[in-house]
């Protein structure tokens, strides 16, 4: 009987981990629950669906050693219009995502448009690419009076981010289609809902390219 129990248990864990693992296009997942948010989030959203695998692979792969969020993660889908709402932030215990808009860099595209060019090099004014991980405390620009939290790059070549003065930050432009000097910029009346949510959360800025 005991036997029998153990085989139980070994189908039972292997199948699972199967199933996780054929979800990403790369990668092993072994929190069963984020995949199944990962599925949910795949089924209902209109994010970039290889986008929405990356970001959760890395989450997966770093969040304890990088200490992100348990709570939220963020993609910026730069493959979308400026003019729509392209920031989504994924809520990693129910699968809800909530959207806003987000500008891209002045040398990245055009007014209200996607990002067709994209750097992580200083004084491009382009948006940034890769992981980023959200700081936790919130500032107050000296010039222009932005509301913001820090931004650190988690991987090599975007480890300048905070050289660079990448910011997630408040801008009125951002309303009408404006773009940033290559910080993630918000409406300002998403302020509240943006950063309560993703103070030390993964922030994945995807360009398509």
């Amino acid at each position: 009987m005991k036997q029998i129990i153990l085989v139980l248990s070994i189908l039972l864990v292997t199948t699972t981990s199967s199933s996780a693992k054929s979800s990403y296009r790369s990668g092993y997942v072994s929190n069963y629950h984020l995949h199944k948010i990962f599925n949910r989030v795949k089924r209902t959203s209109d994010v970039s669906q290889y986008a929405l695998s990356n970001a959760f692979n890395y989450y997966e792969k770093n969040r304890y050693r990088k200490h992100l969020s348990p709570n939220y993660i963020a993609i910026a889908d730069y493959t979308k219009l400026a003019t729509t709402k392209r920031l989504y932030i994924i809520n990693l215990h129910n699968g809800r995502v909530y959207r806003h808009k987000v500008a891209h860099g002045r040398n990245s595209g055009a007014m209200g448009g996607r990002v067709w060019r994209a750097s992580n090099r200083m004084n491009s004014f382009q948006t940034p690419t890769g992981f980023f991980k959200v700081g936790r405390r919130e500032g107050l620009t000296s010039s222009k009076r932005y509301r913001y939290l820090g931004i650190e790059g988690l991987e090599w070549k975007n480890r300048n981010a905070k050289k660079r003065d990448i910011l997630l930050h408040t801008a009125k432009y951002v309303k009408w289609g404006g773009r940033s000097g290559g910080c993630f910029a918000i409406e300002p009346k998403d302020k509240k809902a943006v950063f309560s949510r993703l103070k030390t959360a993964l922030l994945y800025s995807y360009v398509g390219f």
